[in-house]
């Protein structure tokens, strides 16, 4: 599991325990529909047009660039492990809505659930195949709620401000290396 946005967000709401377990469901059951999608061949429609590719890398560099920009942003503002009334105020609503941009403007959502799994998939047929695609997604589960619960094991180290500087600047550097990682092709 590489760390991305999605990865970077559920850690995040993980130690401010702030939505954590929805958010989690969220990334797992969005990982599903793509797995599932790109097991049945969804993949290869993608492959076949590539402005859809295009148009995805620069909308997700967009996105990850600006994303980046308020993590670093943040990381100059003093944070600490917030109180249950001032984690109220980070509405479930505006964190579904973050969960879906990271990961429906993320072409590695696409790239890597779709078209990579979907082309290892092409080696098993029948109901092996099938048991791929399960095994691929049970996988997902395990990962973001394993990532989301363990977050909290961090959360005494996310008593001090120093480590939310630095998580929110490492956020950054992931974000802006994956939307260069997403242009470099079009240098």
């Amino acid at each position: 599991m590489a760390v991305g946005a999605q990865n970077a967000f559920v850690l995040k709401q993980g130690l401010k325990q702030s939505h954590s377990l929805p958010i989690a469901a969220l990334c797992s059951f969005i990982d599903a529909i793509m797995i599932t999608a790109g097991v049945a061949g969804l993949g290869h429609l993608i492959l076949a047009f590539p402005l859809i590719k295009d148009i995805a890398s620069f909308g997700g560099a967009i996105f990850l660039f600006i994303y980046g920009y308020g993590a670093l942003k943040s990381s100059f503002t003093e944070q600490k492990m917030e109180g249950e009334q001032e984690l109220a105020a980070d509405s479930l609503k505006k964190a579904v809505i973050t969960t879906l941009a990271i990961s429906f403007l993320n072409p590695h959502l696409y790239l890597d659930t779709v078209v990579l799994l979907g082309s290892i998939s092409v080696q098993f047929e029948g109901t092996a195949k099938q048991w791929f695609g399960a095994g691929a997604v049970l996988a997902s589960f395990v990962w973001f709620f394993s990532l989301s619960i363990g977050a909290r094991y961090l959360s005494p180290i996310f008593q001090k401000p120093k480590a939310w500087c630095y998580l929110d600047r490492f956020i950054c550097l992931t974000m802006w290396s994956i939307a260069l990682a997403l242009l470099y092709p079009y240098l």
